[in-house]
């Protein structure tokens, strides 16, 4: 038997339906067709399935073993179209972020809350990162990176949101009189993000590199930012975490520190709409992030 899926289609649907022409009205084709498919199912199986007076149709007994058999696969194809339909024309689903490592913890947190909110039918998953890249794992569909050079080459699709400036800080005890330009920093303690780090800045159109010495390595930006303070060595930091009162100072150089930018990462163009409705909404949120 080499029936195809059309035929079972057809004739489940013929049967459930009590005759060619409601099927034909429901599945919206002419009635012959629904004729031509029945006779071909018939001869593939090489046995009757129907008999069809004026007034009804019964099964014959090859055609209640067949219909019995196909019925709960067309039901199950038929519910996958409607889910599938689902989720092109109503945002649900589980829907996985990647954030790095304290990423503005508090503002996130209202922000997707509000967000998971607005949309009830959508299963959030977020998970963080520490590093200077996140891996690459495919079981996330939206990841936010934090970088000052550009992105590598991957089969993700990127898109920059915010800059964010940054400065070298100190704390407020240290005397920073001396450090004028990037190259003094290389004779300093220095508090880094991750090994091998080397600080960047901008010199006109230029990127200057300096491979600043390692007094103490944290991933936690909060860990830094405490170290800085306890006059551990200097630190490079956004501006946004050096409000009023944050004992420390900002070093005046003469080349800035490259800015930081936020860029968003996703599997391809054509984004499933849950992907879609939680960019759109945390674009329309983003101010909320930019308080330096």
């Amino acid at each position: 038997m080499k029936a195809s899926l059309d035929d079972l289609l057809l004739f489940v649907t013929l049967v459930d339906e009590g005759s060619l022409t409601k099927a034909a009205r429901k599945l919206q084709i002419p009635k012959s067709k629904v004729s031509r498919h029945l006779a071909q199912l018939e001869q593939s199986v090489g046995n009757s399935l129907l008999l069809r007076t004026t007034r009804k149709q019964s099964l014959t007994e090859s055609g209640e073993l067949l219909y019995q058999a196909s019925k709960p696969h067309i039901d199950a194809l038929y519910q996958v179209e409607e889910d599938v339909s689902g989720l092109i024309n109503e945002p649900k689903g589980q829907l996985n972020i990647l954030l790095p490592l304290e990423f503005f913890n508090q503002i996130m947190s209202t922000l997707i809350s509000e967000f998971a909110r607005i949309y009830p039918k959508i299963t959030l998953n977020c998970a963080h990162y520490s590093g200077p890249m996140p891996g690459g794992s495919q079981q996330f569909d939206i990841t936010f990176v934090l970088h000052e050079s550009p992105l590598p080459e991957s089969n993700w699709i990127a898109k920059t949101l915010l800059s964010f400036p940054q400065s070298i800080y100190a704390s407020d005890q240290l005397d920073v009189s001396r450090i004028r330009t990037p190259q003094d920093l290389i004779k300093e303690d220095c508090i880094l993000a991750h090994e091998h780090e080397q600080w960047l800045f901008r010199d006109g159109d230029k990127i200057q590199s300096v491979p600043v010495a390692a007094r103490a390595v944290f991933s936690s930006p909060e860990m830094r930012l405490r170290a800085t303070q306890r006059n551990l060595g200097l630190s490079k930091l956004p501006n946004y975490t050096c409000q009023q009162d944050c004992q420390m100072q900002r070093l005046n150089l003469s080349s800035p520190p490259m800015a930081q930018q936020l860029s968003v990462l996703y599997q391809s163009r054509d984004i499933p709409l849950k992907t879609r409705v939680f960019l759109d909404f945390f674009q329309d949120n983003i101010g909320r992030l930019d308080i330096g």
